[in-house]
């Protein structure tokens, strides 16, 4: 599958499901109707009953995450990059099955490809409606626990400037498909099931407008703006690089994105949450975004937070 190819299916108006890895350089596309012979399931827009599963982790050691913090760092206070979302692959164990996980996950948006991996993420990409393009950073966690939370993670200096430098960057993304792009919501407060904790997350919605025959470079569009912005950092391609030399593992589709066209309304959303099989093995993926102002402790934390089935 390649992009002008979904651009083909868009200009004709036939629903179709997609997604991509992390880069962008792989996309896989599938007919709405043709789903029903694949062993691929998704939703995009509803939330499902609660049900806390229990999951052991078996994270990166800190020692070992705290190396590849202080390389980001160096970068960091050498120019090449202002941002960086750094993730780490950890080895998780649950008796449930990719379909039970589908199945119960608590989230808005969500994918499983077959025995292969299951996102259940809380992040949209994209949505284009009528010729309105809209996208939604999410940049800044807290536990909703903490006393006073909401009012700390709003007031907290290196969230604040994390979430401006992802809104910058996403604000820039959508003026390269788009015009008269406008931040209609800065800085607002989302709540977030993260199994046996309720986490509060900081979004903005970024909004712009096509060309009205949109339909016809679909493909070209989605291409542009990946990597998403939001879980790669900025400037976004030195970033990406930097990102491939420190991390040490293949993201594959982790942080790529999947979305679905109904033949009127696009919708897409960024994978994160997301588990994949590994012959076997269950490896569970997270990560956050790392700025000057970041501890690595609490940055440490966070990844561990963000490994949870709902």
């Amino acid at each position: 599958m390649t992009y002008n190819a979904l651009s083909e299916l868009t200009a004709k108006g036939i629903p179709y499901l997609f997604y991509t890895d992390f880069s962008g350089k792989k996309i896989c596309c599938y007919k709405l109707d043709e789903l029903q012979n694949e062993d691929i399931e998704f939703n995009l827009g509803n939330s499902y009953n609660k049900h806390s599963k229990t999951i052991i982790k078996h994270p990166v050691k800190f020692e070992e995450y705290k190396k590849k913090f202080d390389k980001v760092i160096e970068y960091i206070k050498s120019g090449d990059t202002y941002l960086l979302n750094l993730t780490q692959p950890t080895p998780v164990e649950t008796p449930f099955s990719l379909k039970e996980i589908f199945k119960h996950a608590n989230a808005p948006f969500k994918l499983r490809v077959k025995n292969e991996f299951v996102c259940f993420s809380p992040e949209r990409f994209i949505r284009i409606e009528g010729n309105r393009i809209t996208t939604y950073p999410m940049k800044g966690t807290i536990d909703a626990s903490i006393p006073d939370a909401e009012a700390k993670i709003l007031a907290n200096e290196k969230e604040m400037a994390e979430h401006i430098m992802v809104v910058d960057l996403l604000r820039n993304d959508l003026g390269i498909v788009a015009k008269n792009i406008k931040v209609e919501n800065f800085r607002y407060i989302k709540k977030i099931e993260a199994g046996e904790k309720l986490l509060l997350q900081v979004s903005s919605k970024i909004s712009g407008v096509l060309e009205e025959n949109w339909h016809e470079n679909a493909g070209e569009i989605i291409k542009k703006l990946l990597p998403a912005g939001s879980i790669s950092g900025t400037p976004k391609k030195r970033t990406v690089e930097i990102i491939e030399e420190i991390e040490g593992y293949e993201r594959g589709y982790f942080c790529g994105i999947f979305g679905v066209f109904d033949g009127n309304i696009f919708d897409s959303a960024v994978m994160i949450r997301f588990i994949e099989n590994k012959d076997g093995r269950m490896i569970y993926k997270s990560g956050g975004g790392i700025t000057l102002q970041s501890n690595v402790h609490d940055e440490y934390h966070e990844l561990i937070d963000k490994i949870y089935i709902p």
